[in-house]
């Protein structure tokens, strides 16, 4: 596993982050204790040290099954939670949303079920459409005064948000924000307009969730498999509904081919050449060995141009310069 240094931060993470939405069974569907412990052993064996959960997944369970598995080794790790959902069905209005007030309350409850005294990086989960922005810029600020979260983060905002939060928390001297995380893949690319640019320019740690589609870069629903198509009531899926994707997923496939490797494989590799961490959300053991094995594919630059040129979704968007680190710029990549 390697590290970078996130943003301009001094954090340093590992190049995937660990998405733990699969860890419980309160939503149907999920990893039970067991397995859950299984998962996050063997990703902190390969070097991990980036977990992401929120207080919604599984109905809270995800972040009690952590406050377990954290005990005795919480400094390991970068333990990044979110808020705005809820971490029940129905949630009152009071405690969803953006407003400090479901802030603190969500904190206050994540802090509890993590069994720590701290969150490290704290996400607003995405808009509301009702909380200023101001209110939440000052939110984290007190929460970072409180000695509670010791970053904060914007979770698929738009850039536009992204840009005005960054700026009032520089203009008044409070807590920076210091990341933002969107969905992106081979078949969502639409952040590469917008959010990709404002946070390399903004000098934010940039992590990015979905790198498989939700499984559909697997080629697994080819095979009639259900997983996601199914579970989780379908959500957080990306379907081979047009001829592009299946001209995506094709190209995935015929790449994994000549590399002796898995399409999973393929994609996740792709998506860490963008100076992003990417999230895994494995579900079972055999999953997170599939894509750690990411972690040592090397792309060449002519399989990244064809899978750059079949997803390409805007032509009239502006040419993708690589990140400097994805090149292996020491000054970013601490092995």
């Amino acid at each position: 596993m390697k590290y970078t240094v996130f943003g301009n931060t001094g954090l340093r993470v590992s190049q995937v982050a660990l998405g733990t939405g699969n860890f419980g069974t309160g939503w149907g569907h999920g990893a039970d204790p067991d397995v859950s412990k299984a998962l996050f052993n063997a990703y902190a064996e390969a070097g991990g040290n980036f977990i992401d959960t929120a207080d919604v997944y599984q109905f809270g369970q995800s972040e009690e099954l952590l406050g377990t598995l954290l005990d005795g080794r919480r400094e390991d790790f970068v333990v990044a939670t979110k808020f705005t959902n809820g971490a029940v069905p129905d949630a009152d209005r009071l405690v969803t949303g953006n407003s400090r007030k479901a802030m603190v309350a969500s904190v206050e409850a994540s802090l509890k079920r993590l069994k720590t005294d701290r969150i490290d990086i704290l996400w607003a989960h995405h808009p509301d459409g009702v909380t200023p922005i101001e209110e939440i810029v000052r939110g984290f600020e007190d929460l970072a005064r409180a000695g509670k979260i010791v970053y904060a983060g914007l979770s698929n905002f738009p850039a536009w948000r992204l840009a005005r939060a960054v700026t009032l928390a520089e203009l008044t001297h409070v807590v920076p924000i210091a990341a933002a995380q969107f969905q992106h893949s081979l078949v969502h690319r639409e952040p590469e307009v917008d959010l990709f640019p404002a946070s390399h320019a903004l000098g934010l740690g940039i992590v990015t969730w979905s790198p498989l589609g939700g499984g559909m870069l697997t080629g697994k629903y080819r095979k009639g498999e259900k997983g996601r198509a199914e579970g989780f009531g379908g959500r957080v899926f990306q379907p081979e509904n047009s001829a592009q994707r299946t001209q995506i997923l094709d190209t995935v496939l015929a790449i994994a081919d000549e590399l002796d490797v898995s399409a999973g494989q393929v994609a996740i590799a792709w998506a860490g050449t963008h100076g992003a961490v990417p999230i895994i959300g494995p579900r079972s053991v055999a999953q997170l060995a599939d894509n750690l094995g990411a972690l040592s594919l090397e792309l060449s630059a002519e399989q990244i141009s064809r899978l750059d040129t079949v997803s390409s979704h805007v032509p009239s968007a502006p040419a993708r310069t690589p990140a400097p680190w994805a090149a292996g710029d020491i000054t970013r990549i601490i092995a």
